[in-house]
C-alpha cells in the first residue's frame, strides 16, 4: 500500500521571495488556520515572558506581525492578478479568523502595559529616535485597537472591526469585478490612432481570448479593457478624444450602479467608522486616522484652504476662458450634466441672457 505524503504547504515554508507560482486556493484555508494557530502560542509565550525591553518585546512582536503580513499580502495579491471564485471563497472563510487574532493581538493587555514600561523606564532616554517613535506608535496603535475599551465596548468594536473588514472585501471585490467586466471591442484602426505596438499586440490578444481568434495587432479587432496597461495606454496615447472619454468615464464610476454598486456599502463604512470613532472618544473618524500622523484634521484643512486660496484666480480663468468658448447655454449644462461635480461647489453660477447666448459670472476668492 502506497503511503500518502501531505504536499507542503507553501504558504507555511520559509522563502525570501512570495512563492506566487506555486501557491492555489487550496492553500488559504490550511495555510491560514495552521499560521494562526502557530501564532496564537507564540503571542502565548510573548505574553507569559514579555519584558519590558527592546529584545524581549519588540523584536519578537515584529516576528508574529510580519509573518501574517507576508503571507495575507500575498493571497491578496494573488487574488486582484488572478482572481478566481474558489479563492475569494477560500479568503471569506479564512478573514473573520484572520481579523480576531489582529485584535487580540492589538488588545493585549501585557504587551500594551510593556509598552509602557518602556516609555516609563530609565533605558527610553537612551532608545534612538526611530526606537522611540516605534514604541509611542505602538501605544497608540493599541489604544486605536481598543486594549483601553470595557468589555462591552470592545466587543461592539470588534463586531464593528469584522464588519469593515467584510465590507471592505466586497468593496474591493465589487472594483474587481466591475473593471474585468468592461470591455470596449473596436475593428475600425482610426478609432484607436496613436496606440503603440505594443498596446495594439495586447489589445488584439485579448481580442483573441475573447472569441475575436483572427485579431492582430495590424489589423484588430482590439478589446480595449479598464486593466491598468490597456486603460494607461489609451489616456496616454491614443489621438481619439471620444475613445478616451468612454474609457476615462467608465473606469471612475467603476462598481458605481447595477448588482456592483458600493454606493450602499461606502454609506455603511461611513457609518461604522463613525460609531468605532465614538468608541475611542474621537470625535469623528478624520480624528482617528490622523491620530497616528504627525498632522492634525486642522492643520490638513489649513493646507487645504491655503491651496484652495492659491490656486482660485488661475481656476476662474482657465473656467471663464473654457465656458466663454460655448456657443450657448445648453453647452454648459451638457458639462454640468457630464460633471456632476460641478453641482456641489458653489463656484460656478450660469445665467442665460436674451441678449447674449452666455453671460458667466464667478464669486470672488474670499
Amino acid at each position: 500500500m502506497a503511503t500518502i505524503v501531505d504536499e507542503p504547504n507553501p504558504l507555511l515554508q520559509d522563502f525570501e521571495f512570495p512563492p506566487f507560482d506555486v501557491v492555489e486556493d487550496k492553500h488559504v484555508r490550511p495555510g491560514i488556520r495552521t499560521l494562526l494557530k502557530n501564532l496564537e502560542s507564540d503571542l502565548e509565550e510573548l505574553e507569559r515572558t514579555v519584558e519590558p525591553s527592546w529584545p524581549k518585546l519588540v523584536e519578537p512582536l515584529e516576528k508574529i506581525t510580519d509573518q501574517l503580513t507576508i503571507v495575507w499580502s500575498m493571497i491578496n495579491h494573488l487574488k486582484a492578478v488572478k482572481d478566481s471564485p474558489e479563492l475569494r471563497a477560500a479568503i471569506e472563510e479564512v478573514q473573520p479568523e484572520k481579523v480576531k487574532f489582529l485584535l487580540r493581538l492589538g488588545q493585549s493587555k501585557p504587551i500594551y502595559d510593556a509598552f509602557k514600561a518602556i516609555q516609563d523606564s530609565p533605558q527610553w532616554s537612551s532608545l534612538s529616535d526611530a526606537q522611540r517613535r516605534i514604541v509611542e506608535s505602538q501605544i497608540k496603535e493599541a489604544v486605536l485597537s481598543g486594549v483601553a475599551l470595557d468589555d462591552d465596548k470592545r466587543e461592539q468594536f470588534n463586531k464593528i472591526e469584522q464588519e469593515l473588514e467584510r465590507l471592505s472585501q466586497k468593496f474591493e471585490e465589487n472594483v474587481l469585478d466591475a473593471t474585468k467586466k468592461f470591455e470596449k471591442l473596436i475593428t475600425d484602426k482610426k478609432d484607436i490612432e496613436g496606440l503603440p505596438a505594443t498596446s495594439l499586440g495586447l489589445a488584439a490578444q485579448t481580442a483573441a481570448s475573447r472569441g475575436h481568434a483572427d485579431a492582430t495587432a495590424e489589423n484588430g479587432p482590439w478589446i480595449i479593457t479598464l486593466d491598468a496597461p490597456s486603460f494607461m495606454s489609451v489616456m496616454q496615447h491614443a489621438t481619439n478624444r471620444g475613445l478616451r472619454e468612454e474609457i476615462y468615464r467608465a473606469y471612475v464610476t467603476r462598481a458605481s450602479s447595477g448588482d456592483l454598486n458600493n454606493t450602499a456599502i461606502i454609506d455603511e463604512i461611513l457609518k461604522l467608522r463613525m460609531e468605532k470613532a465614538k468608541l475611542l472618544n474621537y470625535n469623528n473618524y478624520a480624528e482617528v486616522s490622523m491620530a497616528t500622523k504627525m498632522a492634525t484634521v486642522e492643520k490638513a484643512e489649513e493646507l487645504l484652504e491655503k491651496l484652495r486660496v492659491a490656486s482660485w484666480d488661475a481656476a476662474v480663468q482657465v473656467t471663464t476662458h473654457l465656458f466663454s468658448s460655448m456657443s450657448s447655454a445648453s453647452s454648459i449644462r451638457a458639462i454640468i450634466k457630464n460633471l456632476p461635480c460641478l453641482q456641489y461647489f458653489p463656484l460656478y453660477y450660469f445665467h442665460h441672457n436674451a441678449n447674449t447666448n452666455l453671460l458667466l459670472s464667478v464669486p470672488s476668492s474670499s
